[in-house]
């Protein structure tokens, strides 16, 4: 894939050693010129210096086209904006960070589904490791290969049994967030369209996985 990011920040560039280690193609936007000959040292990343919540800059950086742009500057009313100039450039998929909270509910007015919250998904971990004696705090998305992720059940699989799916192997379907609430899934679980299906992934299964739920489709 080809992603671009806005905001060499430390999260930004642990990000892109990351992607680019995976064989993904990415290109960081930021508006200092240290910040970006310093990651340069460090990722094998395309570079481009300039503000990237204007349209000119992110379409500089979509180039002949782009996968995904992933909106990481320390500024939440930054990557807002950035995502909503990335949609209307014509980016498949814009993920902005989020920190403050009362912000999650104007991204969702704003139809921005994919949305990065580090302080919250920090807090319910150190949460359930105070809270627990036993493996079960571990943080599956950085344990054994594994990465908790979220898909967005579209028009194709309404109505759907949790066991009509056919899922892949290396994968376990974990629950469902619906509305306000979370539900725990069984096999004759029906799904409904705008559903965000919770399961447990292994590297070699999020291709499939991906290809079962298209970001966007419905």
């Amino acid at each position: 894939m080809r992603i671009v990011i806005v905001g060499a920040s430390r999260f930004g560039t642990a990000t892109a050693a990351h992607l680019t280690e995976a064989g993904h193609e990415v290109v960081v936007v930021d508006r200092d010129a240290d910040k970006l000959q310093a990651l340069s040292d460090e990722v094998d990343a395309g570079l481009l210096e300039g503000d990237g919540s204007l349209p000119t800059v992110l379409r500089d950086a979509y180039g002949d086209g782009a996968d995904a742009l992933v909106l990481l500057t320390n500024v939440d009313d930054v990557n807002i904006l950035a995502a909503l100039v990335g949609r209307s450039v014509g980016y498949p998929r814009v993920v902005p960070q989020i920190v403050r909270k009362e912000l999650l509910a104007v991204c969702e007015e704003l139809g921005l589904q994919h949305l990065i919250t580090p302080h919250a998904t920090v807090a319910r971990s150190i949460a359930r490791t105070l809270e627990s004696r036993h493996d079960a705090a571990l943080d599956l998305r950085s344990h054994r290969g594994f990465d908790v992720l979220g898909y967005r059940v579209g028009e194709r699989h309404d109505g759907a049994r949790l066991a009509d799916l056919e899922l892949p192997e290396a994968t376990r379907a974990v629950a469902v967030a619906r509305g306000s609430g979370d539900e725990l899934l069984t096999d004759e679980t029906r799904l409904r369209s705008g559903d965000l299906l919770i399961v447990a992934v292994a590297a070699e299964a999020q291709e499939q996985m991906d290809e079962l739920f298209p970001s966007g489709s419905d």
